[in-house]
Formats: structure tokens, sequence, C-alpha cells
């Protein structure tokens, strides 16, 4: 079976970049054969702050917003997470998405694609933590994007050319970690 990849967004927030880094990612990634690849934007499950009443590590899930995201994050075998950084960390949306499930995103793998004034690495690393404990292999490179360099007045998306280098070998990555985490999920 083919691999399924998630460009996961990173960021609600009216008039955001995330998507478009998003959308950037995908174009890239769809001309691959080594996988599926498919956006998942978080502001289309609309999920409130956490409001599930057992923890997400019981598989219980009550809410009808819940059930659809577990669904959507059980359907990939490995993610690419957009991230911005936030007072030098994730987004509390990107954050509240993760916390809703749990075994749905076990043994599978992970990579990130950042941006902010400091290239979003902050961010990265506290979604490494948070990766460790939802049982998510994330991989080495990382993709680092400045709302300086990367970002014509540090809102239109414009990536200097040589990020796709660094896209290219996180989604070998990313791939190449998905397939060998497969037989854990079995």
């Amino acid at each position: 079976m083919t691999l399924k990849i998630g460009i996961v967004t990173g960021s609600t927030r009216p008039g955001r970049a995330n998507l478009k880094v998003a959308e950037w990612v995908y174009e890239l990634a769809k001309v691959r054969t080594d996988a599926e690849y498919e956006i998942v934007d978080i502001a289309d499950f609309e999920l409130p702050l956490l409001d599930e009443s057992l923890p997400p590590s019981r598989g219980q899930y009550e809410n009808a917003h819940t059930k659809r995201w577990a669904e959507k994050v059980a359907s990939f075998d490995g993610y690419v997470f957009i991230t911005p950084e936030y007072n030098h960390s994730t987004s509390a949306a990107l954050k509240n998405a993760l916390d809703f499930v749990y075994a749905e995103w076990n043994n599978k793998s992970a990579g990130f694609v950042s941006y902010g004034s400091a290239y979003g690495v902050r961010a990265v690393e506290h979604l490494r933590g948070m990766m460790a404990e939802l049982q998510i292999a994330d991989v080495r490179q990382q993709v680092m994007l400045s709302l300086f360099t990367d970002f014509e007045n540090y809102t239109v998306f414009k990536p200097d050319e040589r990020h796709k280098n660094s896209l290219s070998t996180l989604l070998d990555q990313v791939v190449a970690w998905a397939g060998a985490l497969k037989t854990l999920r079995q």
C-alpha cells in the first residue's frame, strides 16, 4: 500500500501565511512517487480548546469533532507539520490539535517546516518534545524559513530556491521512517 503523508497546517489565525507554506510543500511533494500527500488544514476541523472529559490516551472520544479529527489523523503514515513561531513556541492551535488524540499519532514519522523571525527553530524544539510523548519519530531534517528573507513585507510567501533541497531531504526522511514504522502500526 502507498504511504500517506499529511501536511498539517499549524495556524488558524486569520490572514495566516501558514496555508501558503503548506501549499508550497504540497506542490513540491505531489510530483514525487514515494507517497500520497494531502494538506490537512486544522482550521477545517474547528477544534475548540480541548473539550473531551477523558484523556486522549483512553481513545474514548465523546465529541463528533474529535472523532472526525481522530479519523483524519489515523489515516496517515507520517506528517509534515507547518509551524509558525509564536512567542518562542509553536501555535496554541497546533498544540491543541496534537493534544486532542493520542493513539492515532503513534508509531508514525514527522518532519517540520517552520518560519518566524528566528526561522521557527524554537517552535520546532518544543514540538520535538511533544512528538516523543505522542510516539512520533521526528526526522532530523528541518526546513527553516525566515520572515525577513522568505516573505515579502513579512506576509507574502516567496521562499528562497535553496529550500527546495532541504524539503526534498525532509520528505525523503519522513517517507523512509513512515515505511520503517509501518510494521509497528500493523
